[in-house]
């Protein structure tokens, strides 16, 4: 049960969340156990992943998994990263949300990083028109980070926690550009190239098709998206942290908002 962090998903809700991430790791990496021709019929894995990823959403708020605090802050957080995403387009890799993500996420949890990654990526898909099938992907990516920061260990502090995030962001980067490609490449190079998909073709040989197709074309946007999430965090990180480790002592998260009658 991830239970750690102001949300805290039931058990019910961490099973949706199993099954969604099971549907849309299929839906990453499909090109190498797919034997068939009919390739826009895999996108049904990961539409299947995100309905079930809503339904979550939904539930987690209907059902008081998220307190009236709660759901405020993560509605902040995510306006804060869909306005900050755009800020990078058009540059190579300059992508300014992802350090908020991390951060946020190391200091709120895992279920909380989860929920803000995905709700962050569709709300800056509203805000520049990037909606497209290759939101999903971006949604499951963002969310995955989200709750990987979240579980990184607590008891680090100072110096050696802004090092143990920079490698983590530098990870992160690196790891949202190779599902990105995952995403991309099927459909990216026709079928004619040396690094193009084939269909029905044996996972070694898929496989080395797109490791060249990675290095050879992404290698621009993940040094840079890499380089830029590491340079906010060294800088920005401990005064960040300490923002959002005071607005969790102040807010109370833990306790229960209790309306009092008014005494005349």
């Amino acid at each position: 049960m991830l239970s750690q962090g102001i949300v805290k998903f039931n058990s019910k809700n961490t099973f949706v969340l199993a099954i969604a991430s099971l549907f849309s790791i299929a839906g990453f990496v499909w090109p190498f156990l797919y034997s068939g021709q009919d390739l826009p019929r895999t996108q049904l894995f990961f539409w299947i992943a995100i309905f079930a990823a809503i339904v979550l959403v939904i539930f987690e708020i209907s059902s008081a998994g998220l307190d009236a605090k709660s759901v405020a802050l993560l509605g902040v957080l995510a306006a804060l990263i869909a306005a900050l995403r755009p800020l990078g387009a058009g540059a190579v890799g300059i992508e300014p949300m992802w350090f908020v993500l991390i951060l946020s996420a190391r200091v709120f949890g895992a279920s909380f990083g989860f929920l803000l990654g995905i709700i962050s990526m569709f709300a800056s898909a509203l805000l520049t028109g990037g909606l497209g099938p290759w939101l999903g992907y971006q949604m499951f990516a963002a969310a995955w980070i989200g709750m990987a920061a979240g579980l990184l260990p607590k008891r680090v502090a100072g110096k050696s926690e802004i090092g143990m995030l920079l490698a983590f962001g530098a990870l992160a980067a690196g790891a949202f550009g190779i599902l990105m490609d995952l995403q991309f490449w099927p459909w990216a190079l026709g079928s004619n190239t040396q690094l193009s998909y084939i269909p029905g073709g044996s996972i070694g040989e898929n496989m080395g098709r797109f490791i060249t197709f990675h290095f050879a074309s992404a290698m621009a946007w993940d040094i840079p998206r890499a380089i830029f999430t590491c340079v906010l965090i060294g800088f920005t990180g401990p005064s960040v942290l300490s923002a959002l480790r005071r607005t969790y002592t102040r807010a109370a998260f833990s306790t229960p908002v209790v309306f009092s009658e008014r005494v005349k």
